[in-house]
């Protein structure tokens, strides 16, 4: 009888043990794990919506303006509005640093061209064009002009990522053609284009 005892004693033990066991290799999900889950997928960061960039003028001209960067479903909408500006064709560059305080805006670099491709129209194939390459904005006889196209090439993000560089106009006409910028003449107004406060 005491033999029987004993042996009931230690089998009770080990089912208790095994139980043990079990519970601690198999936790039930918690709702501080579901939380934590939730919140590792909303790290990822969101697309910047929109930029901007505020042209002034460098020394000897008069043109100013702003321009507008949204991000779309099929590129980057880029609008501008000037003034100040002489009227015809005025070469609009995208430059690959953000920095517009030489008097000639020298320090804004050359056009942003991460991809090592010529210089070309900005709606040339990509391997056809620099990234900062938007073409000429006109002017009318009123000295004011505007741009408004959605460009498939520059974002607000990734590699060919604009946030950050300096928009170019140039006194001249972009002849799309000339290498390593088109032949667009002095720069005219720089600005560093930066997002939007209001995203």
């Amino acid at each position: 009888m005491k033999t029987s005892l004993k042996n009931t004693g230690w089998m009770a033990l080990l089912g208790s043990f095994m139980l043990f066991s079990a519970c601690t290799e198999n936790p039930e999900p918690t709702d501080t794990d579901d939380a934590t889950a939730t919140d590792s997928a909303r790290i990822e960061q969101p697309t910047p919506a929109e930029a901007t960039a505020q042209l002034a003028p460098t020394e000897g001209f008069n043109a100013s303006g702003t321009v507008t960067f949204t991000q779309m479903g099929g590129g980057v909408r880029v609008v501008a509005e000037v003034m100040g500006v002489p009227e015809g064709q005025h070469g609009f560059h995208i430059h690959e640093t953000g920095d517009c305080s030489a008097p000639d805006a020298g320090s804004a670099g050359g056009h942003f061209n991460p991809t090592d491709t010529p210089h070309g129209a900005p709606d040339n194939a990509v391997d056809q064009r620099h990234v900062g390459d938007l073409g000429n904005l006109e002017a009318s006889a009123d000295s004011t002009g505007t741009y408004d196209r959605t460009d498939t090439v520059i974002s607000l993000q990734g590699p060919n990522a604009i946030v950050g560089k300096a928009v170019i106009l140039h006194a001249g006409a972009d002849d799309l053609t000339s290498q390593p910028s088109g032949d667009a003449g002095d720069r005219m107004a720089c600005g560093v284009i930066e997002i939007s406060d209001t995203m």
